[in-house]
């Protein structure tokens, strides 16, 4: 894996759905995501108001992260998928993906997420806080 200094940060919003798909697989995110449908992954990506991606500031080298979002722009911003390729884990491309999220969204507008659970040491790790009120319908497909 290549020096994590050389992550290039970019808004993608017409982002290649096999490339998504390989990130989200590649990150472990695929077995909670539909990885198979590709219409519906489609979908997510053409529906997203935020698609941030991470890649390799060498040639040929593939997507490494995605960061997913729906924002209003103003008041609040909810991350839907934070996926980085098992070869990227560790090397700050989840962080620098928040890290730009911030960046493009400002200062008046919050972030939120729903972590899965072997992730909560890395959003409390990067500084966000634990909500200890949040609620949920299940899809029913």
């Amino acid at each position: 894996m290549a020096d994590p200094s050389k992550v290039l940060y970019a808004s993608e919003p017409a982002l290649d759905v096999a490339e998504f798909r390989r990130v989200l697989v590649e990150s472990g995110l695929g077995k909670t995501r539909p990885v198979d449908d590709e219409a519906r992954l489609r979908a997510m990506l053409g529906n997203a108001s935020l698609v941030l991606t991470a890649r390799l500031d060498i040639e040929g080298e593939p997507l490494v992260g995605v960061a997913r979002g729906v924002t209003d722009f103003s008041w609040v911003c909810y991350i839907s998928e934070l996926a980085v390729s098992k070869a990227a884990q560790r090397l700050g491309v989840g962080k620098g993906l928040m890290d730009e999220a911030q960046r493009r969204l400002g200062p008046s507008v919050a972030i939120s997420l729903i972590s899965m659970p072997d992730a909560v040491g890395f959003y409390e790790r990067i500084g966000m806080t634990r909500m200890p009120d949040a609620f949920w319908f299940s899809r029913k497909l």
